[in-house]
């Protein structure tokens, strides 16, 4: 479990394909990888991975194909900046809000629109999610914790604080960039409950 507050801005190393529908990603991130051990959780732009090795700052974890299809990590390359946070530790601050680092889907920018101390930026909304989506509730986008803006049809808006902008891959990434994107569970659960109700 996670809290969308990215801690590190790490530097992907490489991404090897390794046969059998499967790869190794290698990540450079130092204060990340200052405490992980081999089973560790760390999310990279919002996917939870499990770390196998980490050697002077680097750590490895293999990445399924499954998660390769159904987020961005499969357009890494090496030298990519990477979004990073280790689990949430029981007792600590929740920063943001509840993240599982299980991607539901892949947007993609559509437009930044620079104001006088934030950057308001919208992204596709894919149809299959909208119905969790709503102004002012939570949404992960590679792996930050943001609260919607605005919803309107099938794209939804953030706003970003400069210190989002410079400590994250969101102020780096431009109008067709693909981000992973993780819907408040509690929304999910509560459409589950509702659901089974109704039947």
């Amino acid at each position: 479990m996670f809290t969308g507050i990215v801690e590190e801005l790490g530097e992907v190393v490489g991404l090897t394909e390794t046969g059998g529908d499967s790869a190794v990603l290698a990540v450079r991130g130092p204060l990340v990888t200052s405490d992980a051990r081999h089973g560790d959780s760390i999310s990279v732009n919002g996917v939870c991975l499990t770390v196998i090795d980490n050697v002077d700052g680097v750590f490895t974890a293999d990445v399924m194909g499954e998660t390769l299809r159904r987020s961005s990590l499969g357009a890494l390359e090496e030298g990519s900046p990477v979004n990073l946070e280790r689990a949430a530790a029981l007792g600590s601050r929740l920063g943001g809000h509840l993240v599982q680092g299980h991607v539901d889907g892949v947007a993609r920018i559509i437009a930044r629109e620079p104001a006088a101390d934030w950057e308001v930026v919208r992204f596709s909304l894919p149809a299959d999610l909208a119905r969790y989506v709503v102004e002012k509730g939570s949404i992960t986008v590679d792996g930050v914790s943001l609260t919607v803006m605005a919803v309107d049809g099938e794209t939804f808006s953030v706003g970003l604080i400069p210190t989002t902008s410079k400590l994250t891959v969101l102020g780096t990434k431009d109008a067709g960039d693909p981000v992973n994107l993780e819907v408040d569970v509690i929304a999910k659960y509560v459409e589950k409950m509702i659901g089974s109700r109704n039947v």
